[in-house]
């Protein structure tokens, strides 16, 4: 068992269970592992399943978990699962002084019908969910680094067109590593 319970957001349990289970089925069979739900005190007990619980198991399964807390779809934080991918949530707690300055800065990450929230994922290869007090992105190392720097610069008050320039830039430099690593591992 997990040396600790894991804790998840009350509303978010249903989520973190699923209809008939299903999500937490999923989230087993992904991890390699039981789950314990305590839905009365929203915690998650993590039991080892055919391998031992490693303690990177044991670390990609809390970051599912707080994943779905977070506010992603249970799709999403099965991702984590894979070696690649991470997970980085900013806590907008720090950085907003009340409840109408935390609205606007959430406002400005979404952007217009969605529009800047999306750019960030498109550009970054990235999935973004906006919680109640936090950001959650999930995706590889660099997509991650990338769209959390963009965040930052939106909180910080950037322009838009100055945060979307950047991320057209840092994806263009992205595309070409890659192609430069690609080449050499081909040959």
């Amino acid at each position: 068992m997990s040396a600790l319970p894991i804790p998840v957001k009350k509303e978010r349990v249903n989520v973190l269970i699923g209809k008939n289970g299903k999500t937490k089925k999923m989230l087993e069979e992904a991890f390699n592992v039981e789950l314990d739900i305590d839905s009365e005190n929203a915690l998650v007990y993590v039991k080892q399943k055919n391998a031992p619980l490693t303690p990177l198991s044991l670390m990609k399964v809390e970051n599912a978990v707080k994943a779905i807390s977070v506010g992603f779809a249970p799709e999403d934080a099965v991702k984590l699962a894979d070696d690649m991918m991470m997970l980085e949530v900013i806590d907008l707690k720090a950085v907003a002084r009340h409840k109408k300055d935390l609205q606007r800065i959430k406002g400005r990450i979404i952007g217009e019908e969605g529009k800047a929230k999306r750019m960030i994922e498109d550009l970054t290869g990235t999935k973004i969910a906006v919680g109640e007090r936090e950001i959650g992105i999930i995706g590889d190392f660099e997509g991650v680094s990338v769209a959390r720097e963009a965040i930052e610069m939106l909180i910080q008050g950037r322009t838009h067109r100055t945060v979307y320039n950047f991320l057209r830039s840092k994806a263009r430099d992205i595309k070409r590593r890659r192609m430069e690593l690609w080449e050499k591992l081909r040959f």
